[in-house]
């Protein structure tokens, strides 16, 4: 009884313990799948973290080159596909054409440089009140970067143009790859090979041993097409990082307008604090002849610490612009902050060219309306490749070699040589599908052409009459509308100064000052905009 129970017991903690270790197991691989679901969730949500690119990764992140459409040149029925022996005998290769071949595709994928997505213009952020100083605008400190040298440095410096540029020595090993030609194929084989020896009884051909080479022949000029094609690509793509160029270019105007602007801001608030120090000192002394109330002047200090804060502000914002443009030009923020840049907002050139003369140079110039002109030519070299490759390649055969053993039969054995050429009989156009999309890729490729083209004018015209429009009014603010205002506060001040008009109506004065002032301003601001803009829709720099 007392072995029986103890086998009971035994048995129950082999059956309990062995669905304590399947439960185990079972929470092991729930939680190894549910490990495995994170692993893949994470992932799968980093490519699309960064935008949908995988890290490291091949594939162009700048979309599909104009004309280069990938229909025609991926896997396709029309490319040579393996050639297999079609049973035993010489003068037969009996390997894959796809061996030959240099690339895993006719062609190298094509590459696109997307432009860069230009700097929003923003509004400077205004806290206090403006006056325009005294005498012309003051140029920065001699030493200053210019314009000019900011481009220079932003073409050689910029990392994100520095990336793309590496697109263009890829394009370039894409024509290589391109250009590459077959490779021979050395095939060696030993024919009836008997299990044993051959007898009377069961007689058989004597064994052979072949030795030969098969070279792939391109008669349909494949290999000269897809070259072609590879070429134009790489036009395409400097074009691409011509216009590349261009747009990083616009987002240094726009970043180094910010800080001509800010700069004038901040000379603007350093005048209208030092006209607010006048007008306390001018209530103080009222206030002195019992001519102003003790209210005037808290009013008047208040304003005076709202220039001052204004002040403060303008100053933070011009160091804010020194750091945007030193993100372009790949200088540190502090290294930025502490640098001095030349120029001025006040137009100082000389007229553009006409309209139509500004049109004729950006459809002839611009680096995007160019990448779509050798985005034809791409599509036309692609329509050639596709009709290129409706044909494989034939392979001649050389077998300098040929071994026929005679010994079992007590013969001389023998030695020969054969030559023999295989060719896939064209019956069937296995590629016409691709044949006709890069055909319409053509069509395509020139629609997209005149769509840039009409896109193009209307930039340069309305940029153009941006020019003139904002040209006339800040010449009408600074000559009409500034002197009419700054009068009236001067005025306002003299009749202050003399107890004939009380401090509310002197400030109210200096508030539709303040107010035509930062009209003027901002106008400018887009007039140097226009300007350095019109240099952007035609291509070309017009104006400084």
């Amino acid at each position: 009884m007392t072995t029986r129970s103890d086998g009971r017991s035994r048995g129950s903690r082999t059956v309990i313990l062995g669905a304590l270790g399947f439960v185990l197991m079972q929470v092991v691989l729930v939680a190894a799948a549910r490990s495995q679901s994170t692993g893949a969730q994470m992932e799968e949500s980093l490519p699309q973290a960064l935008g949908g690119l995988t890290p490291g990764s091949q594939e162009s992140r700048l979309g599909t080159a104009p004309g280069t459409d990938q229909g025609p040149f991926g896997i396709q029925p029309g490319r040579d596909q393996p050639l297999m022996g079609a049973g035993g005998g010489t003068n037969v290769p009996r390997v894959p054409s796809s061996i030959s071949a240099p690339d895993a595709g006719p062609t190298p994928r094509p590459r696109a440089i997307g432009a860069p997505e230009s700097l929003p213009i923003p509004r400077a952020s205004l806290y206090g009140t403006l006056a325009l100083p005294e005498g012309e605008e003051a140029e920065a400190p001699p030493g200053g970067m210019t314009i000019d040298e900011a481009i220079e440095r932003l073409v050689h410096e910029n990392l994100d143009l520095r990336s793309k540029s590496l697109e263009i020595p890829q394009a370039r090993a894409d024509v290589l790859t391109a250009s590459l030609r077959a490779n021979p194929i050395f095939f060696a084989d030993a024919q009836l090979v008997p299990y044993g020896n051959y007898t009377t009884q069961r007689p058989g051909g004597q064994t052979q041993y072949d030795v030969n080479i098969s070279h792939p022949v391109d008669f349909s000029l494949k290999r000269r097409a897809r070259t072609n094609y590879a070429t134009q690509a790489l036009h395409v793509t400097e074009a691409q990082y011509q216009d590349a160029v261009r747009i990083e270019i616009n987002n240094l105007y726009t970043a180094y307008v910010d800080i001509l602007s800010a700069r004038q801001i901040a000379r603007y608030a350093q005048a209208s604090t030092e006209g607010f120090d006048r007008l306390i000192r001018a209530t103080n002394l009222l206030y002195e002849k019992d001519m102003a109330s003790r209210a005037d002047v808290s009013q008047v200090r208040s304003q005076q610490q709202i220039a001052a804060v204004g002040l403060q502000d303008s100053q933070e914002n011009l160091r804010r612009a020194k750091r945007t443009l030193g993100v372009l030009l790949n200088i540190p923020p502090e290294q930025a902050e502490a640098m001095d840049f030349g120029g001025s907002i006040e137009d100082r050139a000389p007229e553009p060219p006409p309209v139509e003369e500004l049109v004729r140079m950006a459809l002839s110039c611009r680096p995007d309306v160019v990448s779509f002109r050798l985005g034809v030519r791409a599509a036309e070299a692609g329509y050639k490749l596709a009709t290129a490759n409706r044909y494989q390649d034939a392979y001649v055969l050389y077998q300098p070699y040929t071994f026929q053993n005679n010994a079992p039969n007590g013969l001389k054995s023998a030695y020969s040589w054969g030559v023999g050429l295989t060719v896939p009989m064209p019956i069937y156009n296995r590629n016409q599908g691709n044949i006709e999309r890069a055909r319409i890729n053509i069509q395509q490729s020139k629609i997209e052409l005149a769509n840039i083209e009409r896109r193009v004018v209307t930039e340069v015209v309305q940029a153009a009459r941006e020019y003139a429009v904002t040209r006339d009014i800040v010449k009408r603010i600074r000559s009409e509308i500034i002197p009419s205002s700054e009068q009236s506060k001067n005025d306002r001040f003299i009749l202050f100064q003399s107890g004939e008009a009380n401090v509310v109506s002197y400030l109210e004065a200096q508030r539709v000052y303040n107010d035509n002032v930062k009209a003027y301003l901002d106008t400018a601001v887009r007039h140097r905009r226009s300007m350095l803009n019109l240099n952007t829709v035609v291509g070309q720099r017009l104006l400084p």
